[in-house]
């Protein structure tokens, strides 16, 4: 695509910075609609307009073209709310819930790697958006079909349903009158500030390896195109077992009574996740082999992803039942907003000083900053008229 296009690096980095920016622009009201109308509807017109914004992806002929379908294309992220764990799940186990849905978004560049580059060494770049967008439809049929609420679903029993309220699970509540604080009031709330800015932190230094990992393994490890499939799935299979681990330890915390609030067990993983995840990113530049690489890239994706099945979890340990989806998109919001600098920023330098060594340090030192945010910031739980 570069070649043909005529793309620098910069040019790359200002396409993840539209797409996260555009991303994070629609978070605010994605929010609001899944809280008014439900995930299922909101999920289903955004995998419909995904589908069509990535088989545009493969028509584009200059960089304007493709600015505008990843542009597109962020709406689709930003209505993922859709899986929220705490109306399935009691609040004991929405960690480890939350971790196995977070992991999930990893099975997808660990398994796709190398199946995308077979495609695009005999077909060009170009049919893999094609054939990306064709399988999000055929995807949509299936999720309209499969997804229910608990009380909408044709097989729960009402001993599951009853398990999962008594848990703390909660039942679809669209538009709930008894919760007292408007949305904007949510702003008001120091834990809400935590969240935006420790999403922050987190996001900067994973919208850098969405955005250049594989450029990174290509130009510092000289692998070949048809290689690079493999070596670039490699780290999100850490990532799989990252987000997984990252719930069964909080759920352990809790189980062998070392913390008895799920929100601390939580903020525990999460600002050890972001501190681990923050000293091998700093350190990767500085591998010397191949294997030193992968395995600092398997270590920090994997403690950034425990981080962020934690982080998803949080709105609906803190939030009213009728306003996790607002506070979830509100931390997403403040996160991608200001994280959509990081791949443009990374281009930048990357072009300046023909090194990637500077954005992954400053990277890091902002991925483990992440802890301080988790832990002193957000402390508490959102209270009506508090």
């Amino acid at each position: 695509m570069m070649k043909d296009l005529h793309l620098t690096n910069t040019d790359i980095g200002l396409m993840g910075s539209v797409f996260a920016l555009i991303y994070a622009m629609c978070q605010l009201p994605s929010g609001w609609l899944v809280d008014k109308f439900g995930p299922k509807k909101v999920y289903g017109w955004a995998i419909g307009l995904w589908s069509g914004a990535t088989m545009l992806t493969g028509a584009c002929s200059n960089l304007m073209t493709l600015l505008f379908a990843r542009g597109i294309s962020g709406y689709y992220r930003s209505s993922v709310l859709a899986g929220r764990s705490e109306n399935w799940f009691p609040k004991k186990g929405r960690a480890l819930a939350t971790g196995f849905w977070d992991a999930a978004s990893k099975w997808g560049p660990a398994i796709a790697s190398p199946i995308l580059v077979a495609i695009i060494v005999p077909f060009g770049w170009r049919a893999l958006f094609f054939i990306a967008g064709g399988i999000g439809l055929i995807f949509l049929v299936f999720f309209i079909f499969a997804y229910h609420q608990p009380e909408k679903h044709p097989t729960l029993s009402k001993e599951e349903l009853d398990y999962v309220k008594e848990g703390g699970g909660t039942a679809e509540k669209l538009g709930n009158s008894e919760v007292t604080i408007s949305w904007g009031g949510l702003f008001k709330y120091k834990c809400v500030w935590g969240m935006i800015l420790g999403w922050f932190c987190y996001v900067w230094m994973m919208n850098i390896f969405t955005t250049f990992l594989p450029f990174y393994l290509m130009k510092t490890q000289n692998i070949e195109l048809k290689a690079l499939g493999i070596y670039a799935s490699i780290p999100y299979f850490g990532g799989i077992v990252g987000a997984i681990g990252g719930g069964y330890l909080s759920n352990w915390l809790m189980d062998r009574e070392i913390f008895s609030d799920s929100l601390v067990a939580k903020r525990v993983t999460i600002s050890v996740s972001a501190l681990l995840a923050g000293v091998a990113v700093v350190a990767i530049p500085f591998a010397t082999s191949l294997t030193g690489t992968l395995a600092l890239l398997v270590i920090a994706i994997a403690r950034l992803s425990a981080l962020s099945a934690m982080g998803w979890a949080l709105p609906g340990d803190v939030a009213p039942a009728s306003m996790v989806a607002s506070v979830g998109s509100i931390q997403n919001f403040g996160g991608y907003f200001a994280g959509s600098l990081s791949p443009l920023v990374t281009g930048m330098i990357t072009d300046a000083t023909g090194s990637y060594t500077m954005a992954f340090v400053s990277g890091g030192i902002i991925a483990g900053c992440a802890a301080l945010c988790y832990w002193f910031i957000f402390r508490k739980p959102i209270v009506a008229n508090a």
